[in-house]
């Protein structure tokens, strides 16, 4: 099927994460006291490393 440029996006548009959360959202609560970095280290070994 053929399509004209009209079809293709013409705009970005850029969103925070901080924007979509709200201050108040227990997520926030949980991620002041919780340390996730160790989520990386588990998971590192099912990533490619040279993913060119």
């Amino acid at each position: 099927m053929l399509r004209s440029n009209r079809d293709k996006q013409q705009s970005y548009e850029f969103v925070s994460l901080e924007e979509l959360v709200f201050q108040d959202h227990m997520l926030r609560k949980v991620d002041k006291y919780m340390d996730f970095s160790f989520i990386d280290e588990k998971v590192r070994p099912l990533y490619c490393e040279d993913n060119d």
